[in-house]
């Protein structure tokens, strides 16, 4: 890839081929090879929204814990996702209402588990865990909107990684940590000379090099959100949403 060359979109196609609701269904059928993978993705991808949720509820530090690993255990050793069809709604939603009927109907004999004696399907930092969820006290949301609002964090955390991937593999890296800053803020005066000098190139490729970097950063962004609703149709009013919520 050359200092401003576009990366290679991928179809619209393909943003529906591997979603996250094929990757939840694949997690139902013990048969299926894609199965411990489906659930390592699911588990790594939406483990702290859901955490958050947890704690938000006004469970202590180490019930969350406990509570948020037995779900993703319980839910997919019962079969939980079995229930899952695509077409009725966004994937986020399917989950969050999954973890409330866990809270509401199980939650006592998860606690009952000695701790770290369940099934702990994926491992995270709890220190980190913590840390983050501490943004959180000073806010008045809701449980719910404390998911979503962590949803979409996650969401645009992982598009924005797989564009470093992209850079990195393209032998990019340095190019993406210059002109990550651009994506969300408008360039002043010299700052494009400023990194050009840097990376040796012209100010005017530079600005190139940043149209197409936040170019390929929404498309990912999309594609992200196209692996959660029905339809690509449903993909526009989900973006909006998932910005709304970290306006507020």
């Amino acid at each position: 890839m050359s200092a401003g060359s576009a990366i290679v979109p991928a179809s619209r196609e393909h943003w529906f081929a591997t979603t996250h609701w094929s990757v939840v269904l694949a997690a139902s059928d013990p048969r299926s090879t894609r199965s411990a993978e489906a659930l390592e993705n699911l588990c790594r991808n939406y483990w702290f929204p859901l955490y958050a949720y947890v704690r938000r509820r006004g469970y202590n530090a180490e019930d969350a814990q406990d509570l948020t690993q037995e779900f993703f255990a319980r839910f997919l050793e019962k079969n939980g996702v079995s229930h899952a069809r695509r077409e009725r709604g966004r994937f986020r939603s399917f989950l969050l209402t999954s973890l409330q009927n866990f809270l509401g109907h199980e939650w006592e004999s998860a606690r009952a588990q000695k701790r770290g004696g369940g099934q702990r399907p994926v491992v995270w930092d709890e220190q980190f865990a913590e840390r983050c969820y501490a943004l959180e006290t000073a806010s008045r949301l809701s449980p719910d909107k404390v998911f979503e609002q962590r949803w979409a964090l996650a969401l645009f955390q992982q598009a924005l990684a797989q564009l470093r991937k992209e850079f990195i593999e393209a032998g990019k890296g340095g190019h993406f940590t210059e002109l990550k800053a651009f994506l969300t803020e408008a360039a002043e005066e010299g700052d494009y000379a400023d990194v050009a000098a840097r990376l040796n190139m012209t100010a005017g490729t530079v600005s190139v090099a940043v149209h197409r970097m936040r170019q390929r950063y929404r498309q990912l962004v999309r594609e992200e959100i196209a692996h959660t609703v029905p339809t690509a149709a449903d993909v526009d009013d989900e973006l909006r949403y998932l910005i709304g919520l970290l306006s507020t």
